[in-house]
Formats: structure tokens, C-alpha cells, sequence
């Protein structure tokens, strides 16, 4: 198996304007209250989180997240925050649709060899950060790419990539009962983002040609399935 392989996924991300904006809408649309999350220094954010059952990922999530008010992110000044969080555009539709899906993050065993991997298919996604926060339990600690512009890529479609350290925050979330039954990506570059997933071992999502974006079924334990979609945005090959 090559160094780049092992994908899987980790979370899906939830954005929105405020944190309990994000609360209210899991309850009405999910018919779940999410569980505690933290701070993000490195960004100024906050989020709160739900573990969610995945074939193929046992340490899958779903993550609710929102700028911190009053916090100023400690990367420093002129970089923009995670998952295009300071996009004026995405912060728009945030205000005027509410919280929604916007993007995924996928776990790699080897982050070095992953973005490597990227990098030879003229994918740039960003420079490896190291992060943490703090919990009841300990420090969680991890490695992730970020860009210096904070962009998803793809429109949202092609994950930001995490490397764990000891611990994953799923191994102290209850079962929620809330299970993913699908994933699909989409994008005018369908092939291209067929590629890039593969060069980090993930081959089993749907991928399809159209307006870029990204759409969850989730298996509810009171509503039934409930379909999230994120909505067209320009993509950012």
C-alpha cells in the first residue's frame, strides 16, 4: 500500500453564523442536542460535535462550527480562518439560509505522504499545521492542512486532510444514533477529484459532474433520513 493511502473519513462540517444558531438548527433538523466540543486557538473558532456511525470509518463525526466572538486567532494576522469561514460569500449565505454543510475532512495515516501525493496532481492544498485544544480529558492534538487563504477547494468537495495524535475526540462522544448512509461529491472536474481521492485511498464515494458541492443522508434516530446539501459555489480547483 502506498504512503498516501489510508483515507478515510473523519467529519463532516457544519458551519454557522453562531454557535447556538448551529445548536438550535441540529435540534429542529437532526432532532439531536450536540455534544460539547472547544476552542480553537489557531483560528478563533468554536464547535460543538455528534458522533456519527459510518461504514468503513468507525471514528467519524459530525462537527457544528462558528467564529468565536471576541476571539482574535492566534495564526496570525492577514491568514484567514479554516473551511472559508471568512468568506464574505459563505458568511452570507450563513445569514441568509442558516447553518448548513459545507465541506468534509478526511484522516490519513501519513500526512506528509498525502499532500505529496496532491502536490504531484498540481493540488496545493495548504501547509501542515499543528493544533490542539483542550478537553475534561486532556489535550487533543492533531496536524491538519490549511491554506493561507483558508479555501476547501473543489468547492468544498475535496477534504481537508488530519493526521491524530494519541487520542480522537469520538472516543469520548456517546452514541448518537445519528449514521451517515451517504456521501456524494460533485464538480465540473469530477474526473480530477476522482483522482486526488484516490491518491490518498479513498474510492468508494460517489462523484459526479455538476455544480460543485457536496450532499450527506443521514439516518436519524426520530426524523429518518435527512439530506444535507452544501449549495453551488464557485469552485477552487
Amino acid at each position: 500500500m502506498s504512503p498516501a493511502a489510508g483515507g478515510q473519513l473523519d467529519h463532516l462540517v457544519v458551519a454557522a453564523r453562531t454557535l447556538d444558531e448551529g445548536a438550535a438548527w441540529c435540534e429542529a433538523s437532526l432532532g439531536l442536542t450536540p455534544g460539547p466540543g472547544g476552542e480553537h486557538a489557531l483560528f478563533g473558532t468554536h464547535n460543538r460535535l455528534l458522533r456519527l456511525a459510518c461504514d468503513g470509518a468507525p471514528r467519524a463525526y459530525l462537527e457544528i462550527i462558528a467564529i468565536q466572538p471576541q476571539a482574535r486567532p492566534t495564526r496570525g494576522a492577514g491568514l484567514r480562518r479554516w473551511f472559508d469561514l471568512d468568506e464574505p460569500s459563505l458568511q452570507d449565505r450563513l445569514v441568509q439560509q442558516g447553518p448548513q454543510l459545507v465541506h468534509w475532512v478526511a484522516s490519513v495515516p501519513d500526512l506528509a505522504a498525502a499532500t505529496a501525493a496532491w502536490r504531484a496532481l498540481g493540488i496545493d492544498r495548504g501547509p501542515t499545521l499543528a493544533a490542539s485544544r483542550a478537553t475534561p480529558h486532556g489535550l487533543l492534538q492533531w496536524q491538519i492542512t490549511v491554506r493561507d487563504d483558508g479555501q476547501r477547494l473543489f468547492g468544498g468537495a475535496l477534504p481537508t486532510l488530519i493526521q491524530w495524535g494519541v487520542a480522537h475526540p469520538s472516543e469520548r462522544m456517546a452514541d448518537s444514533g445519528l449514521r451517515l448512509q451517504s456521501l456524494t461529491l460533485q464538480h465540473p472536474q469530477a474526473v480530477a477529484l476522482r483522482r486526488a481521492l484516490a491518491a490518498i485511498g479513498i474510492t468508494q464515494l460517489a462523484v459526479t459532474e455538476g455544480a460543485a458541492g457536496l450532499s450527506a443522508t443521514l439516518d436519524t434516530p426520530g426524523r429518518g433520513p435527512v439530506r444535507l446539501d452544501h449549495p453551488s459555489a464557485p469552485p477552487h480547483p
